[in-house]
């Protein structure tokens, strides 16, 4: 019989999709779900008829299961470190939400006891599964977009107050979220945006609080200059009412890209001909016309879990493969810093350059 992996899941908000898609996967023996929150425990238990003696209020209790071989963390983000730290001392490889964590120290600290403990640590960072913006990375690493000349990653989103205030309130808290509207919100597309366009030589913002009652801002504006010379704008904001897309131009010496929310609305390159008709093909295949996928926009119940499902299954194969999983740990690093230097940047009214010192 093939192996079956062992899989357990802390924390009930995002991590019922984690618990969703860790049931749906191949190789994979659910175990366990934990949350301190014991109504919310169980309502996530009854729905998928997980057995009372596998729910934990405990997590210290919950990674004492020899059958468990990976932890997702689906807690608040500034608790990512501690926690993953005690699931790889326990002897379990694991997978954690974004941001990987909200501080650089942290975030090395967790990749460095990966190491030792000789375990896997994932980052969720659904976005890059995306078939659109596979194929708008494919195009840029075949060169045919030319030289990188601007890149425009735009995130207009809506969030009410009564979200901010939900569980606790710890989102818009710099303690517990680590930002606002970049590393809550558009931590994903920050990511992207350095995984299409290469690193980040500098960036240049400017950020504020205008529409919620939050310690963090809500909007931030950034001028990103990238070490291939290209520059490029950055904005994320939670106050876009009712709540609009994510947005990705991509322009180059000899094509242009336009994505929204990870549809292709446009592709344009130099090479390409009336014969050929590339750009039909690619708006037939990636584009939106069919019918308009979800987006967490408006409503965060509705972002796609098709990603979180396509990580979680990877993550599970890389363990019965004994290979790394697609998104480690490491790669949870570079958007993180990104928006701590926004932060500084918009703190201080300077361009702040990366990487950033400790």
């Amino acid at each position: 019989m093939a192996k079956e992996v062992g899989y357990g899941v802390l924390g009930l908000g995002v991590g019922k999709s984690h618990v969703n898609s860790a049931l749906k996967a191949k190789g994979c023996k659910f175990v366990a779900i934990c949350d301190a929150n014991e109504a919310v425990l169980n309502k996530v238990g009854d729905e998928y008829g997980i057995d009372p003696r596998n729910r934990y209020t405990s997590f210290a209790e919950m990674l004492k299961r020899e059958d468990i071989d990976i932890v997702s963390i689906c807690t608040p983000s500034g608790m990512h470190g501690d926690l993953t730290i005690q699931a790889l001392r326990a002897g379990k490889h694991v997978l954690t939400e974004k941001p990987l964590e909200i501080t650089l120290d942290r975030i090395d600290m967790m990749n460095r006891v990966a190491r030792e403990e000789n375990r896997f640590l994932g980052c969720i960072f659904q976005n890059r599964l995306s078939p659109g913006n596979r194929f708008i990375k494919q195009t840029l690493e075949s060169g045919r977009l030319g030289r990188l000349i601007t890149g425009n990653f735009h995130v207009k989103w809506y969030r009410t107050d009564e979200y901010y205030g939900k569980n606790g309130g710890w989102r818009g808290t710099w303690a517990m979220d680590g930002g606002g509207a970049m590393m809550n919100q558009s931590v994903h597309t920050v990511d992207l945006m350095q995984w299409l366009m290469g690193p980040v030589k500098s960036v240049f913002a400017k950020a504020g609080t205008f529409n919620h009652n939050i310690e963090t801002e809500d909007t931030a504006v950034a001028v990103v200059t990238f070490e291939n010379g290209a520059i490029g704008t950055l904005i994320g904001t939670t106050c876009a009412y009712p709540g609009l897309e994510v947005s990705v131009q991509i322009h180059g010496s000899t094509g242009s890209i336009y994505a929204k929310n990870a549809n292709i609305e446009l592709f344009k390159v130099a090479d390409d001909d009336e014969e050929r008709s590339e750009e039909a093909r690619v708006l037939e295949q990636f584009g939106g016309k069919k019918k308009e996928q979800p987006s967490g926009a408006a409503d965060p119940a509705s972002i796609p879990k098709t990603g979180h499902a396509g990580q979680i299954q990877d993550m599970i194969d890389a363990v019965i493969e004994g290979r790394p999983p697609m998104i480690q740990g490491e790669e949870g690093r570079p958007a993180v810093e990104i928006i701590l230097a926004l932060y500084e940047s918009a703190k201080t009214g300077k361009e702040v350059f990366l990487p950033l010192q400790s």
